[in-house]
């Protein structure tokens, strides 16, 4: 029984030292950063190409991406503040719980005291045990004493602990509460940013309509970059296709060079379908397939056969699968990229700045295969991935 007593504070005190959203907390506050890092990234770019004054395009993609990234932001502080809330809560209903324990074990004490003082000269204990009519009660009585003592010197250690764990869930709630207070003035200035973001694009539309044929000559001159990338691509990756069935151009000897798909590696690469890491860690700006433009909403825009990746200038870009490097090109607006072989599969890393591999090199999973380059004040990977030649939208493939 007295193990249970001790037991049952130690366990509360526990539960409210260690609430039940704190793995929620932790997970929610690994989002924030990898938000808050993508934000500056995007407020980075955002500032280059705003002092260039180059390309309101551009400009209010990005913003939208920022202003998109800060509403997630703000919703995942809106689930950190509820379960902070309910720690708070949990928290007072054990102090509360404990307050009421206390009470009764004070009172309990009390009562042992008054009895201890009672009998307080041990003179008047021995006369207390002499004085019994047999040989039974006086043990009896030598038993209560006892107990008597033993059970107040239990009850002021319980007491006692009781105290320290009810002063502890005092000190848990206050750094709740300070912690509470600080996230909501964080939010409060997250929403600020939000508002001004929100303006700034409202300014850009306007901007937009106004010179409608300058950006309209801008979005034919990417749609023409965008055409030329596709069929490059698919130029290519029908080249490696075609070695693979045997119908490669001759080689030395006149003999057909003759390139087999690697079966087992394409099994692999398909199973690990949603599970595969990303090339780069960054926003992405530019998703698969064909989007309205956000002005000129009957204005398609060009195909996106992979997707657009914001990134850390001189971010380190690497191989998604085991494969081997095809091609190293060079394409106009699109700088330097990498085509990897994975069986049946490609993987094509645009606008690379600095490369660490070359044609013919193996590559492991994860192995970086260089850095993204920054153009015009732009520093973004274009990412496609193929299964022979059909594009594949990179989002279902790689983990979420």
């Amino acid at each position: 029984m007295r193990l249970f007593r001790i037991i049952v504070p130690l366990a509360l005190a526990l539960l409210c030292a260690c609430p039940a959203g704190a793995q929620s907390l932790s997970k929610s506050r690994d989002r924030k950063a990898r938000l808050e890092r993508d934000i500056r990234t995007l407020e980075k770019q955002l500032s280059d190409t705003k002092a260039r004054q180059e390309d309101a395009n551009r400009e209010l993609g990005l913003l939208q991406a920022q202003t998109a990234a800060r509403r997630e932001l703000l919703k995942e502080s809106e689930l950190e503040l509820q379960t902070l809330g309910d720690s708070i809560r949990n928290c007072r209903r054990e102090i509360a719980a404990a307050t009421a324990r206390i009470d009764t074990m004070a009172s309990r004490y009390s009562t042992l005291l008054r009895s201890a003082y009672k009998h307080r000269d041990s003179r008047l204990w021995y006369m207390y045990i002499l004085s019994s009519e047999n040989f039974g009660q006086g043990m009896r009585r030598y038993g209560y004493l006892r107990r008597l003592s033993g059970e107040l010197n239990y009850q002021g250690r319980a007491l006692k602990a009781e105290r320290d764990t009810l002063e502890a869930a005092q000190h848990r709630l206050e750094a709740l509460q300070a912690e509470t207070q600080k996230l909501r003035d964080e939010r409060a200035s997250e929403v600020s940013k939000l508002h001004k973001e929100e303006d700034r694009s409202r300014a850009l539309v306007t901007k937009l309509q106004g010179d409608r044929k300058k950006y309209m000559d801008q979005i034919a001159g990417k749609r023409k970059e965008v055409e030329a990338l596709n069929r490059e691509i698919e130029r290519l990756i029908a080249a490696e296709m075609d070695k693979g069935s045997g119908k490669g151009k001759s080689g030395s000897g006149g003999k057909k060079t003759n390139t087999k798909i690697d079966t087992a590696l394409s099994n692999e690469f398909a199973a690990n379908q949603g599970k595969l890491p990303w090339p780069a860690e960054g926003r992405i700006t530019g998703h698969f397939g064909r989007s309205q433009h956000p002005v000129y909403t009957k204005v398609e825009m060009p195909f996106n056969n992979g997707v657009n990746l914001t990134l850390d200038p001189d971010a380190p870009v690497k191989a998604i699968f085991n494969g081997t490097v095809k091609q190293i090109v060079m394409i106009p607006g699109y700088n330097q990229c990498i085509l990897i072989q994975h069986g049946e599969y490609f993987t094509f890393y645009c606008k690379m700045g600095s490369v660490a591999v070359k044609a013919g090199d193996k590559v492991k999973t994860g192995q970086v295969l260089g850095h993204v380059a920054t153009i015009a004040g732009e520093t973004q990977l274009h990412f496609q991935l193929w299964k022979g030649k059909s594009p594949q939208n990179p989002e279902t493939w790689l983990r979420k």
